[in-house]
């Protein structure tokens, strides 16, 4: 739709509006959203609602404490607009009075070629326009979710996020798509062409919003933790678009409600918004749309169950059954016959996303997650009064995991995600949960999925073990690492190593799935983690007509407070273990049990609203049924509407959590810029593989003794990465010598991955070993053509797929950088395309190992 044929808002209606976004009459304070726009906008700006509500500085949404008086599904898009909190330029001398553009009234000159970069302090859901009402010359725009002009995959409507700008007035626009959003935090003017001066009058992001009130709140005595409530929220409040909800922010032609992505927004949604009529109507609008993925028609009934315990909704879920009866039934028909998954995650070991889904690992996963729907979906068959449907369901679940039980251990060829899957079925005993712990959560490392998607189920698992300290550390080791980064949303894959190679706001790698979302709804899980296992409210039946709050603070959190919303409105919980002071206030139509933590303390007396209720035996209180106590709880039930505030009484100490070290079964050693092509004497004494050597995709080969193959994959094609030959019969010291002897001539080879298809932005190398000894390998790059290439190389065992040595990024390599490894196994190495056109290989040198490794 043309933004022309649009009316303009009145005068009057602007000037209240600047006045409001600027905190005059109508708004509580002062507000990080401003101004007006001299353009014709697509949508109407926020000015329906107020900022009543409680601040929340950890938030990274300027919208935190805005409330509209009743935000429905309906409602269409809104907008507001940011100004820049920092900008720069590349040559400073092209333009005076730069920081104006920080203010209220912007006045640049323009006075030759370069670019100005802005920072708008967070990303949002956006388009960029500035204002000039002389601009002579030639101008382009950008826009990106990091520190550089953005590329995605081909898909959208343009996957250079760089377009000559539309003129509407004296307003310039970036219209990269005829929604005109995307993903942006930084934005560019580029000043390509110049004639004479010119002037900057305005600059903005135009922001849009689907109307959503924060009901749900939660903070607690780790900082982080509450920004990663308050991000993961965010992340979900930017992807609410008109109708849909899991839409991928950035236009790189995924811009669709994908079913299974929608389970972890919803989830979000739920203890965050509680705007359950949008998310019924993202349920109905995916019911028969699994986008060809065979795990996401579970996560659809998954889905559908949250929904009808946080609202009671029977109607949806009576008219949905036979969908849900149908995708239950094709799992319990295809289980453990290989269903072609497609995809099930983007983790190295559940086959690199859609490299190989139908891996043993995924396969295992999968089969996991059939037994967790059909006993999910028989409990909410239960409370729904379909006993005949909870019969079924509980025997296809039950008996899967007797025919499992037949054989001894059955879960040891399981990896990390098939574990967490089959935890979370609810279905294991103490032995066969503290085994699987044993097994796949105590390694730091290799206990993260590379998706947050994955991890959800993940920490799903550590809290129905009881592992709250472990899940609480995985979650700021993953989520609280992109935030340090300076995400202020959460991305569609992550590492934390990553953090250690490239800087804040940096481009980060880009991997199988190509161009990395930094903007990504399916990582928000953690926020209802946070919600229903720390503050510890959930729905003990439909639509909270009974619910419980158990807080789980484990050994490291003092303090906890939220909210979460349900349909009778807001139940509200604080609990402070350092002081005693705990509150709970519930309202009209539910009945509670509330669990005091006793974190490994003993609780001597509680008192409710002043008067004792509890010493080691219940004294009754008015609005509490009874209480007793275990070696975690002292629980009261029947807990009626209303407001109660606890006093209690904490003897001993709550024991210190030893967070395990982060230990990598590989190590990386160093990176080398002085060696170049000149290997030979440095590197490569026990062999090495010079990569496309002879041409047509024809290594130069010498491998010893000790290593049995080196093979190459990239997704695609005959499945091997681009061949290319820069220069053949050179002196240049760059390109690798022909032999030890580092004489010319030589040739400079390579292999690479594509630019801009999604899922070839990568490739990988494996290097089989003979048997388990200590040896080095030294990965060479060459920047031939001077592309200001970065790539990461992510190092795994070739068997597990476990990552054995942090994340290592080569940048500045037009000279040549090996990256040098230690390790006493095959390996396999992942080469992640950054920045540039692409990741390239030129050479694999084997040698004598430096030091000892432990297996």
């Amino acid at each position: 739709m043309n933004a022309s044929s649009h009316n303009r808002p009145k005068v009057a209606t602007l000037v209240f509006l600047a006045q409001f976004l600027l905190g005059g009459p109508g708004s509580s304070q002062a507000q990080p959203i401003w101004g007006s726009s001299p353009a014709t906008e697509l949508y109407p700006y926020v000015s329906s609602g107020s900022f009543s509500g409680p601040a929340a500085p950890l938030s990274p949404d300027p919208l935190v404490s805005y409330r509209w008086p009743n935000p429905k599904a309906a409602d269409g898009l809104e907008i507001y607009l940011q100004k820049p909190v920092s900008v720069r330029a590349d040559t400073n001398a092209s333009f005076s009075n730069l920081r104006s553009l920080t203010g209220d009234s912007p006045n640049v000159t323009v006075n030759g070629l370069g670019s100005i970069q802005m920072d708008f302090g967070r990303e949002s859901a956006a388009w960029l326009e500035f204002d000039s009402p002389d601009l002579a010359g030639a101008v382009e725009m950008s826009i990106s979710e990091y520190n550089q002009p953005e590329i995605t995959c081909v898909g959208g409507a343009h996957n250079l996020k760089t377009l000559a700008p539309v003129k509407y007035g004296n307003t310039y626009r970036l219209e990269l798509n005829s929604q005109l959003y995307e993903g942006a935090r930084f934005g560019w003017i580029h000043v390509r062409s110049y004639t004479s001066p010119w002037h900057i009058t305005g600059i903005r992001l135009v922001c849009q919003n689907k109307p959503a009130n924060y009901n749900g709140s939660f903070s607690c005595s780790d900082p982080m933790l509450t920004r990663i409530w308050y991000t993961g929220a965010y992340t979900v409040k930017l992807n609410l678009l008109s109708n849909s909800l899991g839409a991928i922010l950035v236009d790189r032609g995924d811009r669709i409600s994908w079913t299974g992505d929608a389970h972890c927004s919803q989830a979000a949604s739920l203890v965050a918004f509680g705007n359950y009529d949008f998310i019924k109507e993202n349920l109905v609008n995916t019911a028969h749309d699994d986008n060809g993925i065979a795990s996401y028609s579970l996560y659809w009934v998954l889905s559908l169950i949250d929904y009808y315990n946080y609202t009671g909704d029977g109607a949806l879920l009576g008219g949905y059954l036979s969908n849900a009866v149908a995708k239950l039934d094709n799992a319990y028909t295809t289980f453990g016959t290989a269903p072609g998954l497609g995809f099930y995650g983007w983790d190295e070991r559940l086959g690199a996303g859609f490299q190989d889904a139908n891996c043993v690992e995924a396969q295992n996963a999968y089969q996991m997650l059939s037994i967790r729907a059909w006993q999910s979906f028989a409990a909410t068959m239960g409370a729904y009064g379909r006993t005949d449907l909870q019969a079924k369901y509980n025997g296809y679940a039950n008996g899967k995991i007797a025919l499992l039980r037949q054989k001894a251990a059955w879960y040891q060829g399981f990896g990390l995600h098939a574990c967490a899957d089959a935890v979370n079925t609810s279905l294991l005993n103490d032995a066969e949960k503290n085994a699987i712990f044993a097994q796949e959560f105590t390694n730091r490392v290799n206990r993260l999925s590379y998706s947050p998607f994955n991890q959800y189920f993940v920490i799903q698992a550590l809290a129905a073990m009881d592992k709250y300290d472990d899940a609480l550390s995985s979650i700021n080791d993953l989520w609280g690492s992109e935030i340090k980064y300076g995400g202020t949303t959460f991305f569609e894959i992550s590492r934390p190593s990553w953090n250690a190679g490239i800087g804040a706001n940096d481009p980060v790698p880009n991997a199988q799935c190509g161009f990395s979302s930094l903007c990504h709804p399916w990582s928000a899980g953690v926020t209802r983690w946070l919600s229903e296992e720390v503050l510890g409210i959930k729905a003990a039946s439909p639509g909270f007509a009974t619910y419980q709050v158990l807080p789980h603070l484990g050994r490291t959190l003092t303090y906890v407070a939220g909210a979460m919303p349900t349909p009778a409105g807001s139940i509200q919980a604080s609990f402070n273990v350092s002081n005693g002071l705990c509150a709970v206030s519930s309202p009209a139509g539910t009945v509670g049990r509330i669990g005091v933590p006793k974190v490994e303390k003993s609780i001597s007396s509680i008192t409710v609203n002043g008067a004792l209720a509890w010493d080691g035996a219940f004294h009754p209180v008015a609005g509490i049924g009874g209480a007793s106590e275990d070696s975690e709880f002292v629980y009261f039930t029947g807990v009626q509407p209303g407001a109660y505030t606890l006093s209690v009484s904490y003897r001993g100490s709550t024991p210190a959590y030893s967070q395990p070290p982060e230990h990598y079964a590989g190590q990386f050693i160093k990176e080398d810029s002085s060696t170049g092509g000149n290997w030979g004497g440095v590197y490569g004494k026990d062999g090495y593989v010079l990569c496309n050597y002879n041409g047509g995709g024809n290594d130069k080969r010498s491998l010893p003794p000790y290593i049995a193959s080196v093979n190459y994959y990239m997704i695609g094609g005959n499945g091997l990465p681009n061949a290319a030959t820069w220069a053949a019969g050179v002196s240049d010291s760059r390109a690798p010598a022909s032999n030890s002897s580092n004489l010319n001539p030589r040739n400079a080879g390579c292999f690479y991955t594509d630019q801009n298809v999604g899922g070839r932005n990568t490739m990988t190398c494996t290097i089989s070993a003979v048997g388990t000894r200590n040896y080095q390998v030294a990965l060479y790059f060459v920047d031939w053509d001077n592309r200001g290439r970065r790539l990461a190389v992510e190092m795994f065992d070739a068997k597990t797929l476990d990552l054995i040595a942090p994340v290592a990024v080569a940048t500045n390599f037009y000279g040549g950088k090996y990256l040098v490894y230690a390790c006493n196994k095959s390996a396999k190495f992942r080469i992640d395309h950054v920045w540039g056109d692409n990741a390239v290989l030129s050479g694999i040198f084997f040698d004598p190992a430096s030091s000892g490794l432990s297996p």
